[in-house]
């Protein structure tokens, strides 16, 4: 009966709330991003902020008439109760016309119950687990998704020479999906999948794991781990254990290119592989005016990674989705025009697949190496052009 009595006083809530925000005559198209501003992942949440800055700072902030207004909201990390309680909000008291935002995949899941209900759409800037945009028809995605960079991943592994990967990933939803695509394809190849251990997600001491793998002698390791302190500590115990000299290479995801990573890992760095859709040492044009209005953005403090350039091109998807629609954010209209969505990104070109709202882009292969000046960067050694969610 509780649960009944709950449940109908949310679906009231959420109906007084869309009334009222039906009612409000506006000139003002408010989207609510959901992000980490404090915890573990608050220097996650600082990148995907600025990107949003950086892209309403070049770009400026008025869309067919229409001011965007942007309302952050702090999840403080991984809290899907949280995420949940400020998506209501969003909408219902503060009348957001779109959510966006999301680094954790557990959070958007849980926001996605309340976008369906309220039919608001949802524009996912990171968390990266597939099934995520099957869960409301008013979800898409312009990050990428954990198999759509990992199968590529197995591809390459098996076409330069690898045979036998040992796999090690965090146990979550993004770790099992990169344990699953990795092996499922490495394996359908003829690769050998020599074993697998899935490790707390909040592991910092990798060191037994690396000892089992050295034993087992594989002659690559695929790892994937959550952004930031665990994957430098991975890579330090990876060298004092002597893993490179063993000549066990390493196969990673996206995130290991990151500057902050980079730095902080130093020469245990160099010569890993990793798979993703951006590093800010890419080349090109578009990524070298991103970099510049970037580094205003935050006065030249750090790097863009993965999540401020997804941030950055999900505002580019919003602004030219609410330029077909006249300034329309309501739900049906938002998610039709934005079918057939392709631009230009300084990642490269991206599209959204109309069949299933995720995004299509190119996958890189890349090298982790060191510049004459001292720096850590990746550089690009392989692609995979106009790659979708194989998970879909």
């Amino acid at each position: 009966m509780r649960r009944i009595k709950t449940a109908l006083c949310y679906s009231g809530l959420l109906l007084a709330g869309l009334m009222s925000a039906a009612g409000a005559q506006t000139n003002t198209v408010r989207i609510g991003v959901i992000t980490s501003l404090s915890g573990s992942a608050a220097e996650s949440g600082a990148q995907m902020k600025a990107g949003i800055e950086t892209y309403l700072r070049v770009h400026g902030d008025t869309v067919a008439g229409k001011k965007l207004e942007i309302l952050y909201r702090d999840d403080t990390g991984p809290q899907p109760d949280v995420a949940r309680r400020l998506t209501t909000e969003l909408i219902t008291r503060d009348h957001a016309d779109i959510i966006a935002g999301f680094i954790f995949t557990p959070n958007a899941l849980a926001a996605a119950g309340v976008v369906d209900q309220a039919k608001k759409p949802m524009i996912v800037m990171n968390a990266a687990t597939s099934v995520v945009t099957t869960r409301s028809p008013y979800i898409a995605r312009i990050s990428y998704t954990i198999p759509q960079s990992v199968k590529p991943l197995a591809e390459w592994a098996y076409k330069t020479g690898s045979r036998r990967v040992f796999s090690l990933v965090s146990d979550y939803g993004p770790g099992l999906d990169a344990e699953n695509w990795f092996s499922k394809t490495f394996i359908g190849l003829g690769g050998q999948i020599t074993g697998s251990v899935r490790v707390p997600i909040t592991s910092v001491d990798y060191s037994a794991y690396l000892q089992r793998i050295k034993d087992e002698k594989p002659d690559a390791i695929h790892v994937f781990l959550p952004n930031g302190q665990p994957m430098v500590s991975f890579m330090k115990a990876y060298r004092e254990k002597g893993l490179d000299k063993a000549g066990i290479r390493f196969l990673g995801g996206e995130g290991w290119a990151d500057e902050d990573v980079l730095t902080a890992g130093g020469d245990a760095m160099l010569g890993i592989y990793t798979a993703g859709f951006y590093s800010f040492s890419r080349p090109g044009s578009e990524n070298e005016k991103f970099l510049e209005e970037f580094a205003k953005t935050v006065g030249g403090r750090y790097k863009p990674n993965f999540l401020s350039v997804s941030a950055y091109d999900g505002m580019a998807l919003i602004a030219r989705t609410l330029l077909k629609t006249h300034g329309n954010p309501e739900g049906a209209a938002f998610m039709e025009a934005l079918k057939g969505y392709s631009a230009t990104s300084p990642r490269g070109t991206v599209a959204i697949d109309p069949a299933t709202r995720d995004i299509v882009q190119t996958i890189y292969i890349r090298r982790i190496d060191k510049q004459a000046a001292g720096k850590y960067v990746a550089t690009e050694i392989d692609r995979y052009d106009a790659v979708k969610d194989p998970g879909k």
